[in-house]
C-alpha cells in the first residue's frame, strides 16, 4: 500500500490523514502488489516500455488502487481526470471526454481515473467505448467487485484486468514500521496488541494507518496490551457484502472445504459467512443442497441432518440455533462423500431429452378398459413378489430403447452396500431371460388393484 513520504510531522500538509501523508511517490515506495510494481511487474513493464493502455484495477479496500493510478498518471506525463461512479453520470463524463479531446487536439494525452467503476449501469460504461477506441482517453478503473459480473465485456475487451490482493501481515508490519518512523516515535502496543491491531486492520493498509493514527493520537503514558486497544479502537467488520462478490467466494469456500471433507475450514468458512452478517437460513440452505449433491446415498442421514439443522434453526433462531448448523457442518465435512445420484439425474434427464415421448412397454401399463386388455396392457407383467427372492428381472426400458445404467454408486458408506444389491439384481436379470409367469389369480397388474385402475392410477 503505502511507504513514508518524508515530510515532518508538523509540515504544511500535517492536517492531513496519516495514510495521505504516507502515499507513496514512486512505485520502489509501494508496500505489496510486488506482481504489478516489482520486477517485470505489469505496470513495470509498461512504465518502462512508455506504451500505456487503459486497465481495471480489481482488489479489497486499501491495497492501493487508488495510489497505483496516480503514479501512473505521474510517471506518464499525461493530465489526470478523476471520477467516482458512486457521485458521477453521464453528464460529468461528457464534461471530462470533451477536455480530453480539447488536449489531443493539442498533443497531450488524458488519463481517466474511475474510482467504484462497477458501480456505473451498463448504459453509462458503454460511453466509454468509443473514446477509449479513438484514444482519447486511457481507463484507469477501480473496483472491488469481480470485473466478470460488473463491467460489460465490450469494456473488458478493451482493458486488462489487474488483481491487487490484501496485505499481509509482513506487508502490515512494514507500514506499521513506516508509520511510527514518520511519527518519531514507536507505537505504544505490546506484542499482543501490535498482532491484534493488524489483524483488525484485515489486510487495509489505509485502515491500519487510520488505526496507527488513533493510537498514536491517544499518547498513552503505558503500553497498551490486547484489552486496552479494544477499548481505544473499535474491531472492524470482516469485509463481507452478502449480495455480492464475497457472498460468492465465502460460500464456495465452505461447499468446498465440506467436499473435501475439511471439517476444521469448514466451520472457519461458516464463522467467517455468519460474522460477515450472511443470513442463516441461505447457509442451512445450502447444507442441504451439498447434503444431496455431494453425499447423497453414501449417507442417507446427511439430507435428514441438514433438514433437521434448518429446522432447529427456524425454532431456536439466533445464537442458539447457529450450533444446529454447525452441528450439520461438522456432520457433512465428515460424512463419506458422493456425486453418484447427481450424476444419475443428470444423465437420465440427458437420456429423457435425446429418447423423447417414448412409451413405457405395454406388460407394465394398467388396462383399466376392454379395449386396452386387447391392445395388450398389462399382458405378461411379472409381480415381482410372487418371485422367490423377491426380484422378476423384467425390463421397464421403452421397448425401442437400450437398457441404460445412470447410477453408479462409489465404493464408499452405504452405497458399497447398494452396489452389493444392484450386482445381485444384474445377475439376476441376466440370468432371466424369460418373464416369470404370473400365478393363478394374478393375471395383470390391473386384476391387484382394480380400485386404482379403473382410477387411472399407476401403481
Amino acid at each position: 500500500m503505502n511507504a513514508p513520504r518524508q515530510k515532518a510531522l508538523f509540515s504544511d500538509d500535517a492536517h492531513l490523514p496519516l495514510a495521505e501523508r504516507l502515499r507513496p511517490q514512486s512505485f520502489a515506495d509501494v508496500v505489496g502488489q510486488e506482481a504489478l510494481v516489482g520486477e517485470g511487474g505489469a505496470l513495470t513493464r509498461m512504465v518502462t516500455s512508455g506504451h500505456y493502455r487503459s486497465v481495471i484495477f480489481w482488489g479489497p479496500p486499501g491495497c492501493g488502487k487508488t495510489t497505483l493510478a496516480r503514479l501512473l498518471s505521474q510517471s506518464s506525463g499525461y493530465a489526470m481526470e478523476t471520477l467516482s461512479a458512486v457521485s458521477s453520470g453521464v453528464a460529468d463524463l461528457k464534461k471530462v471526454f470533451e477536455r480530453a479531446a480539447a488536449r489531443l487536439e493539442i498533443g497531450e494525452r488524458t488519463l481517466l481515473f474511475v474510482d467504484e467503476i462497477h458501480r456505473f449501469n451498463r448504459a453509462q460504461q458503454d460511453a466509454f467505448l468509443p473514446v477509449m477506441e479513438n484514444g482519447t482517453i486511457i481507463l484507469i478503473g477501480a473496483t472491488t467487485e469481480n470485473p466478470s459480473f460488473e463491467l460489460n465485456s465490450a469494456l473488458l475487451s478493451r482493458a486488462q484486468v489487474l488483481i491487487l490482493q490484501r496485505l499481509n501481515e509482513s506487508q502490515m508490519q512494514q507500514l506499521i514500521s513506516q508509520a511510527a518512523q514518520h511519527l518519531g516515535t514507536p507505537l505504544p502496543l505490546d506484542d499482543g496488541a501490535l498482532l491484534a491491531l493488524m489483524h483488525m486492520a484485515d489486510g487495509d493498509g489505509r485502515y491500519l494507518l487510520n488505526l496507527v493514527e488513533i493510537v498514536q493520537q491517544s499518547a498513552p503514558k503505558t503500553m497498551l496490551d490486547v484489552a486496552a486497544l479494544s477499548a481505544l479502537v473499535q474491531q472492524r467488520a470482516p469485509v463481507y457484502d452478502k449480495h455480492q462478490d464475497s457472498h460468492y467466494n465465502l460460500i464456495s469456500a465452505l461447499h468446498k472445504s465440506l467436499r473435501g471433507s475439511d471439517v476444521d475450514a469448514a466451520l472457519y468458512w461458516f464463522a467467517r459467512m455468519l460474522a460477515g452478517g450472511e443470513a442463516p437460513l441461505y447457509i442451512a440452505r445450502r447444507l442441504v443442497r451439498f447434503a444431496v449433491e455431494d453425499i447423497g446415498m453414501a449417507d442417507p442421514q446427511a439430507l435428514v441432518q441438514a433438514n433437521a439443522a434448518r429446522e432447529a434453526y427456524e425454532f431456536l433462531g439466533s445464537p442458539e440455533g447457529d450450533l444446529a448448523l454447525a452441528q450439520s457442518v461438522i456432520y457433512l465435512a465428515t460424512a463419506p462423500k458422493s456425486n453418484a445420484q447427481y450424476v444419475a439425474h443428470k444423465a437420465a434427464a440427458k437420456a429423457a431429452r435425446i429418447h423423447g415421448s417414448l412409451m413405457p412397454p405395454a406388460h407394465i401399463l394398467n388396462a383399466p378398459t376392454a379395449l386396452m386388455k386387447d391392445a395388450g396392457y398389462g399382458a405378461g407383467y411379472a409381480y415381482d413378489h410372487d418371485a422367490e427372492d423377491g426380484f422378476s428381472g423384467q425390463n421397464y426400458f421403452p421397448d425401442s430403447m437400450a437398457r441404460e445404467h445412470f447410477y453408479k454408486p462409489v465404493e464408499r458408506g452405504f452405497e458399497r452396500d447398494i452396489q452389493k444389491r444392484l450386482d445381485y439384481w444384474e445377475k439376476l436379470r441376466d440370468k432371466r431371460h424369460t418373464v416369470i409367469p404370473a400365478k393363478a389369480g394374478i393375471q395383470s397388474n390391473e386384476d391387484m388393484d382394480s380400485g386404482l385402475r379403473r382410477s387411472d392410477k399407476k401403481e
